[in-house]
């Protein structure tokens, strides 16, 4: 009984976050000076693609500059051939170095930021952590994914841990909020900044206690980025952390 209780409040928890989905708009922004998170866009060798990432969209430009005309939106998700892969960093974006890929998207050609590219095919948001990582695996032979429980018998705890072949932590942010719901109103975080910094959930549902972004960091460098939440008798947390030439990603449930 206890069980179904938990479970209850879980998907209570859930519901309500896709309630309170706050999107931001169209992705468009100006260069930016700093020297921030870089992209690795390299398309994968056995399909020479590469898929949005922006939640709202990527615009599709004329030329390899964000001042020229606009050809299109392409959704999240979209997966686009790559015809010219920018290996240069000329602009920053959201926090993210990169620069302008030419792409082919529905019979168009034009070029695109590819620091919202990835190579990793984009989750659903809320999609089942363990299904998306075996499906990755099918091309990315290292990316892997276990379930352990712990706790005690009052306050019992369940992690979720999945490792991804990148060192981007652009790429790790947005792939954990569409796997774990980490609430839309929080963006990628500047790698500089303060050595700690909590950020507050704008949005927070009045049902909970807490909806927190916490940021570490070291020589304006990320060093783990931690989301948590806390409800009547539920909490959750979802770390992410970089471990070699791998990106971490630990989901915590605590059912109190």
């Amino acid at each position: 009984m206890k069980k179904v209780a938990c479970t209850i409040v879980a998907l209570t928890i859930a519901t309500l976050f896709m309630a309170c989905k706050n999107e931001t708009q169209t992705t468009e922004a100006t260069p930016d000076k700093q020297d921030l998170a870089v992209a690795d866009t390299t398309p994968t060798p056995e399909t020479g693609y590469l898929y949005v990432t922006a939640p709202s969209g990527l615009t599709l430009r004329e030329f390899n500059n964000l001042n020229s005309d606009k050809l299109a939106v392409m959704p999240y998700g979209t997966k686009l051939k790559v015809l010219t892969n920018e290996k240069n960093n000329t602009m920053t974006v959201g926090g993210i170095d990169g620069g302008m890929n030419e792409v082919e998207y529905n019979n168009k050609t034009g070029y695109a930021f590819n620091g919202f590219l990835s190579r990793f095919f984009p989750p659903e948001r809320g999609a089942n952590a363990n299904m998306y990582v075996q499906d990755l695996k099918a091309t990315f032979p290292k990316a892997s994914y276990t379930e352990t429980t712990g706790g005690t018998a009052s306050k019992p705890t369940n992690t979720e841990t999945v490792l991804l072949p990148t060192t981007q932590w652009h790429e790790a942010f947005y792939i954990a909020q569409k796997l774990y719901d980490i609430p839309m109103a929080f963006n990628f975080p500047s790698p500089k900044g303060k050595d700690t910094e909590t950020i507050k959930n704008s949005n927070k549902p009045d049902q909970l206690f807490a909806s927190d972004l916490l940021i570490e960091r070291k020589d304006n460098q990320l060093q783990k980025i931690t989301y948590s939440q806390a409800a009547e008798g539920f909490g959750s947390g979802v770390t992410i952390t970089k471990e070699g030439d791998l990106m971490k990603l630990e989901y915590t449930t605590v059912v109190d």
